[in-house]
């Protein structure tokens, strides 16, 4: 597996730097931590982390899971999307070079499933997550996955059949499905691996 890093690129093609993602995140962290006036090994406490992963995410060295940034949030009583405002400010764009997308773990996430988030747009009433999702032989099959807002499907490679609400779809390359997905919804047979879709997933940001 690439070990995830985005790379924010000049218009020319050039690299500029490598985790960008994960340093604006970190930096934005120790923001807030010193704002507050915290040490630490008292966020690391409050958000049940140790001291070495908390240096690790705030000085960019690690890629925090989605678990991560929401107990960093609560500790340092901000919601998530405000751990990736040093990042957007950066940038109106976002560019993910192949296999750099971040590996993440989403609520409810089961074996198997690989999840890269390809960027993350914050501004605004309407907080949009495009993912690219892997499902291999090991992936559990589950079609029971709900959450707020809509999302959007695109095959990419192999066949899966695909649940929403009481309806069955069989997806291949080049398909798509459209739905809201406060429904169940998900996989529930994995007919020809590998798999691989995207996903856009929107939904009302927080205030």
């Amino acid at each position: 597996m690439n070990k995830p890093a985005n790379l924010k690129q000049n218009p020319h093609g050039t690299s500029e730097g490598h985790n960008v993602l994960e340093k604006a995140i970190g930096r934005q962290v120790r923001s807030f931590r010193t704002d507050l006036k915290l040490t630490v090994t008292e966020l690391a406490r409050a958000a049940d982390l140790s001291s070495g992963m908390l240096s690790k995410i705030e000085n960019g060295q690690t890629s925090p899971s989605l678990a991560t940034l929401n107990a960093l949030s609560k500790a340092l009583h901000v919601p998530v999307t405000a751990l990736f405002r040093q990042y957007e400010e950066a940038s109106d764009a976002v560019f993910v070079k192949e296999g750099q997308g971040l590996d993440i773990q989403r609520r409810g996430t089961r074996a198997g499933h690989h999840y890269q988030l390809l960027g993350h747009s914050l501004r605004g009433e309407l907080t949009v997550e495009p993912y690219l999702i892997t499902l291999s032989e090991q992936s559990d099959v589950f079609p029971l996955f709900q959450h707020d807002g809509l999302e959007f499907i695109y095959m990419l490679e192999g066949k899966v059949v695909y649940r929403h609400a009481h309806e069955t779809y069989l997806l291949e390359p080049g398909d798509s499905l459209f739905f809201e997905a406060n429904s169940a919804h998900g996989p529930e047979e994995l007919v020809e691996l590998p798999i691989r879709f995207l996903s856009i997933i929107s939904y009302a940001s927080a205030n």
